[in-house]
């Protein structure tokens, strides 16, 4: 479950134990092969040039498109994985994109 805080681009994610960790947006984007929309996440208050774990979920869009108090799944097949790895190589090496 993902609860947004004060901060539009923050976002809440609590574990099975119930632990919370702070995550920022790093991205959204919606795929026509997949029908699904997905997010990319980072710890926040990681430094730009600091080598952090991206975490990446499908999501179902509030009315706004927008990933507020969405449910979050996980990505499951392999090939969908892919497609999110390319995406993700694409925001990395594309400075306009950043």
């Amino acid at each position: 479950m993902a609860n947004n805080k004060q901060n539009e681009n923050l976002i809440t994610l609590v574990d099975d134990q119930g632990n919370e960790s702070l995550y920022e947006i790093l991205f959204t984007f919606e795929s026509e092969d997949y029908g699904k929309s997905y997010i990319l996440l980072i710890p926040a208050g990681s430094e730009p040039e600091e080598q952090v774990d991206v975490l990446a979920f499908a999501f179902d869009p509030n009315n706004d498109g927008d990933a507020t108090d969405a449910e979050l799944y996980d990505i499951e097949s392999d090939e969908e994985w892919d497609m999110v790895e390319g995406v993700l190589d694409t925001f990395l090496n594309d400075e306009n994109m950043q």
